[in-house]
């Protein structure tokens, strides 16, 4: 890439960074315009995730796409999986949603998606990665685009489908929801309403004025672990700004985590599924948590792994017609829902599973499988990195290993991995190792670290 575009943080499926530095409107203008070289003529809608320079970038998006001769559908501040859902109620033959997802505030972003509403591929994206790199400057133009007025309707209707609505509604949970200012609670209140909850919504206005630090973990989430108990919620519901993240805290105020969100999830689905015989493929990619693929086996189901990023899991997904598939950040896909990371889904199915058993969020998190993750990185030199993967695979040979995607060492009968890759952005390796124990985890990781 031309050098002014290297700090920008880029995959085939989006960009990310620091507004106006790496992130300007004529940045914005330049990557869409390249998106729009490769579409057959129609709409395109445009959602963002409420952070202040959404409004200003949707603007030049817009406007990109209406110098291209399509239509801009301007939804304003919506979800990332509500994005996946209007580019398809609506009959686009695209979308983009305007977001940098945990990042934090200074930051924005463009994620592309196909008429399909999901994800666009890696051989698509990688068209638009080269368009964008060697086009000309352009002079951005602006406009609002065509208002979409109900944004929320259709998203909510399905997501009703996969559960049984008047069975949470009997049990009147008393929610506690953390938007923290992003695009959750446009929907999230509303769902959660509909399902009988009593919603308490922290950062409800989609403003990008974050309390705490986007990225739902439980460093960030302190604050709002004890809010749960202090206004008796049976669960707290946490979201990245885009709402295609959850974090669960249960009703001690424990911090449960993104990695068990679709552990609740998919031993859900599956032992529903299995009681209508009707269970089938699960997918994750290959840096979560083992506890779904413990769940698989227990249901007798096949379980596959995919790269890491949604559109792997997706593509591996449709390949398999998965039931459901999931990455360990707290995304869950469920493709009666739609083909993209969706915390409704995720709060929808958690809430469904406490009501068909009749149990609290903390019993259903004690029954799953208990791991430890560590994780760690390394500098190594980008030309060095495949012979160091090399030198690690040698050493552990009696590990299953994969280059699926860097290179994850299996170790069965111990019930550890260890996947290690290379960043896109820097000149290091990240390991994420799990096992049974925070020690054994650990110490995996330092064995490999010293072979790095």
């Amino acid at each position: 890439f031309n050098h002014r575009f290297m700090s920008l943080i880029i995959s085939v499926s989006g960009l990310r960074g620091v507004v106006g530095q790496t992130l300007t409107p004529a940045v914005a203008a330049r990557y869409i315009s390249a998106y729009m070289a490769v579409l057959p003529t129609g709409s395109v809608v445009v959602t963002r995730d409420g952070r202040a320079s959404g409004a200003e970038l949707a603007e030049s998006v817009c406007g990109a796409i209406a110098a291209s001769g399509r239509q801009p559908l301007n939804a304003g501040p919506a979800a990332t999986p509500t994005t996946g859902v209007l580019v398809r109620e609506l009959g686009c033959v695209a979308g983009v949603q305007i977001s940098a997802s945990h990042n934090p505030a200074e930051w924005n972003g463009l994620k592309l998606f196909s008429a399909a509403g999901r994800v666009i591929p890696a051989a698509e994206g990688q068209q638009v990665l080269d368009r964008f790199a060697t086009a000309e400057e352009l002079a951005p133009t602006t406009t609002s685009g065509e208002p979409v007025l109900d944004t929320t309707s259709a998203h909510l209707g399905l997501v009703e489908k996969i559960v049984d609505v008047r069975a949470i509604q009997t049990k009147n949970y008393r929610v506690l929801l953390d938007a923290n200012h992003g695009a959750g609670a446009v929907l999230g209140r509303k769902l959660l309403e509909r399902l009988g909850c009593q919603v308490t919504v922290l950062g409800e206005e989609p403003d990008g004025q974050f309390a705490h630090t986007p990225e739902p973990t439980a460093e960030n989430l302190a604050s709002v672990l004890s809010q749960v108990t202090q206004v008796g919620a049976a669960i707290g519901f946490c979201q990245d700004p885009d709402a295609d993240r959850l974090a669960l805290v249960d009703e001690t105020g424990r911090y449960v985590g993104e990695e068990y969100t679709p552990a609740v999830c998919v031993d859900h689905v599956l032992r529903t599924a299995a009681v209508n015989a009707a269970a089938g493929p699960v997918v994750t990619n290959c840096s979560t948590s083992r506890m779904t693929q413990d769940l698989a086996e227990q249901y007798a189901v096949p379980f596959h792994h995919a790269a890491v990023g949604e559109a792997n899991v997706v593509d591996k997904m449709l390949e398999v017609d998965a039931l459901l598939g999931a990455e360990g950040n707290g995304g869950v896909i469920d493709p009666r829902v739609g083909l993209v990371r969706d915390s409704f889904v995720g709060m929808a199915l958690v809430l469904d599973a406490m009501a068909a058993r009749d149990l609290p969020l903390s019993q259903l998190v004690d029954e799953l499988p208990r791991y430890a993750i560590h994780k760690a990185k390394v500098a190594v030199d980008r030309q060095a990195i495949p012979a160091a993967l090399d030198r690690l695979q040698a050493h552990f040979s009696e590990a299953a290993s994969s280059r699926l995607d860097g290179l994850r060492l299996d170790w069965p009968e111990e019930k550890k991995w260890l996947l290690v890759r290379a960043s896109n952005t820097e000149p290091i390796v990240r390991l994420f190792c799990e096992a049974p124990t925070t020690e054994a985890a650990a110490q995996a990781a330092a064995d490999a670290t010293r072979l790095l």
